[in-house]
């Protein structure tokens, strides 16, 4: 027999009123990477078609370094958003959960810093 009221039982089983952040921040990060992404295609093809020189030019325009920029900071964003919850759905040993929500965050935050060095580093040597 039981002896909890229904709400001593469900207390610390419901949400923590951050899945409605999340779900949103993933949402904004995926419309914004759509149109970002046709910046990132096109200096894919640029850097694959034309010199280095031509690369540099193109990405010397303010604006276009401002798109690829934002693409490098969305597209590592909304990865980390969407690992922390195939992390947080799959994994069932909450210290684990915690571990890898944390160790994913860390790396995806590495990788997008080490992204964002390397192309001011290629517009400060351009």
């Amino acid at each position: 027999m039981i002896f909890k009221s229904p709400l001593a039982r469900a207390q610390g089983l419901g949400s923590a009123n951050k899945g409605t952040g999340h779900w949103w921040m993933q949402r904004v990060t995926a419309v914004a990477l759509i149109p970002l992404s046709f910046w990132a295609l096109n200096l894919l093809s640029l850097s694959f078609n034309a010199d280095y020189q031509e690369t540099i030019a193109w990405l010397d325009s303010p604006f276009n370094i401002a798109c690829i920029i934002a693409w490098i900071v969305a597209v590592f964003y909304h990865a980390a958003l969407g690992l922390q919850v195939v992390i947080e759905d799959y994994v069932s040993t909450e210290w684990m959960k915690i571990v890898g929500v944390w160790t994913s965050n860390l790396i995806f935050a590495f990788l997008a810093l080490i992204a964002l060095i390397a192309m001011i580093r290629i517009i400060a040597t351009g």
